[in-house]
């Protein structure tokens, strides 16, 4: 069985969020505990495994994502690699649909080499700052926002962009904050960079402490910012150590996900699942 290291939101190598995948024959997923220790094995942000489905149903593929240590609802970047994934290895093209846990999901293959993750948009709702956030974060929010079930995050806006890039967490306080993660945010301090936001993200609840491009995390930056730019088209920097570019389309309910991937690794998988 083959498995690939995919570089996604970014058209480069050693760069954007590493994503393991692995395409699996069709039938039942293996049992979750073999997942997650291949996961563990692993080591990245998240492995994304996916098997076909059954001609005829509303998806064509089951796709699941596992972090080091939990499986998680919804990941941008790991479904970002396995279209690629599929792409490139000429298994499907076009628009793919993956049966996840936060419902169908769709990736289509743009002219231009890129491709376009159709997600639900998060919903924000207004929070009072927790006990603990401005001590573990290292930093005051102008706003928090919960951004719902399927994401699970606390969206938290800062001053600036200085200030999103000057943090540094202290990661089992911040733990405590959230159901999954904290993403840090702030306006772009110059828009003729090429972005028009900048973020980070830290899920050390889930055994990640800073992801270096989170794609559904962008189902929430997308309805935020779009409501306080004035546009539904945006592109957003992960300002990680590994960087990454997300374009974010809003579409009411629906948010898409646009970028980039590049597999940097193939190899075989000699144990079995």
């Amino acid at each position: 069985m083959k498995i690939r290291i995919v570089d996604a939101f970014t058209d480069r190598p050693f760069a954007g969020n590493p994503a393991g995948v692995l395409l699996l024959d069709s039938g039942p997923f293996p049992a979750p505990d073999r997942l997650q220790r291949l996961a563990a094995e692993l080591n990245l942000s998240e492995t994304a495994f996916a098997h076909p489905l059954p001609p005829g149903g509303e998806a064509d593929w089951a796709l699941r994502w596992f972090t080091p240590t939990t499986e998680v609802d919804l990941c941008g970047h790991a479904t970002l690699a396995t279209a690629h994934v599929l792409r490139t290895t000429g298994t499907a093209d076009g628009t793919v649909r993956f049966a996840s846990r936060s419902g169908v999901l769709r990736t289509t293959a743009q002219p231009d080499g890129t491709l376009t993750l159709d997600f639900p948009t998060a919903p924000l709702t207004p929070v009072a700052v927790p006990p603990g956030l401005v001590e573990a974060l290292g930093a005051s929010p102008l706003s928090v926002h919960d951004t719902g079930e399927n994401v699970g995050d606390l969206l938290v806006e800062l001053a600036d962009e200085a200030a999103v890039r000057a943090l540094r967490p202290d990661f089992p306080a911040l733990a405590s904050c959230s159901r999954r993660g904290v993403i840090a945010t702030a306006v772009a301090a110059d828009p003729a960079a090429g972005y028009d936001f900048v973020s980070r993200g830290f899920f050390p609840r889930v055994g990640i402490d800073e992801d270096p491009v989170t794609g559904s995390a962008h189902t929430a930056l997308a309805p935020f910012w779009s409501a306080r730019l004035g546009r539904a088209d945006l592109t957003g920097l992960q300002a990680s150590a590994r960087s990454g570019l997300v374009r974010t389309s809003l579409r009411g309910e629906r948010t898409w996900l646009t970028g980039n991937a590049v597999t940097v690794v193939e190899g075989d998988l000699l144990t079995a699942l």
